[in-house]
């Protein structure tokens, strides 16, 4: 199934893609690395967490394992079809309104850097509407490098490649990534549009939308514990 991606979106590969060029196979077969650890130490033992982008679950199941409840929201069907556990919701993220507040909301995958800053700030405020007065969001950041270090590709040990081919300018300070995943029984590709921030411009987001960064929790930067302002 091809669902209609959005303008400068494009997935190949096989199975489902949803509208951002994600491949819902591929990203079932991903391993999830130290993020639910990093997350567990920056929140309370067992808060409820809205996971904003949650796809087919790969923090979600492991936060349920240490005992948080987690309400998972995603734009597509296909990916929460493979969510267990969880209170899902099918939603695009700027178009949701739960009508409650959560200790913890998260918003990871990069998805701070929106090509579209209009859909960045309704991603943030998403995360504010929903926000406890006292809870946190969790933001993942992209990495420094990780458009001027292209092309690049990791061997993971389970036996797949994983390459940035490239990151090419496209106009007012976007830029079109494409991602190559290989694997010994087949290949996908994701075409995405994605706007670089530096430490500035993503706090200052952050302030627009009623935000303040209250820290870094990894050396690298890329995941961020931010409250109210």
């Amino acid at each position: 199934m091809r669902a209609k991606t959005r303008d400068g979106y494009q997935g190949t590969g096989p199975g489902a893609i949803t509208p951002d060029g994600c491949a819902v196979e591929l990203y079932a077969r991903l391993p999830i690395g130290e993020e639910p650890e990093i997350i567990a130490a920056a929140v309370p033992a067992g808060a409820h967490i809205l996971e904003l982008g949650c796809g087919v679950g790969r923090m979600t199941h492991p936060l349920l394992e240490r005992g948080f409840t987690v309400t998972a929201v995603d734009e597509s069907p296909e990916m929460l079809e493979r969510v267990r556990g969880a209170r899902t919701r099918c939603s695009p993220i700027e178009d949701l309104d739960l009508g409650e507040r959560f200790d913890v909301v998260m918003l990871a995958s990069f998805l701070v850097h929106a090509g579209d800053a209009e859909v960045r700030r309704g991603l943030l405020r998403t995360c504010v509407r929903h926000l406890a007065d006292d809870g946190c969001v969790l933001i993942q950041r992209e990495g420094e490098d990780y458009h001027t270090r292209v092309p690049r590709e990791r061997v993971d040990p389970a036996g797949f490649t994983i390459r940035i081919a490239s990151s090419r300018p496209v106009g007012d300070g976007v830029r079109a990534v494409r991602a190559e995943y290989e694997f010994p029984d087949a290949a996908w590709t994701q075409t995405f549009l994605a706007r670089p921030l530096s430490r500035e411009q993503f706090e200052e987001a952050l302030g627009e939308a009623g935000l303040r960064v209250d820290r870094y929790l990894t050396e690298d930067r890329m995941w961020v514990r931010a409250v109210r302002a």
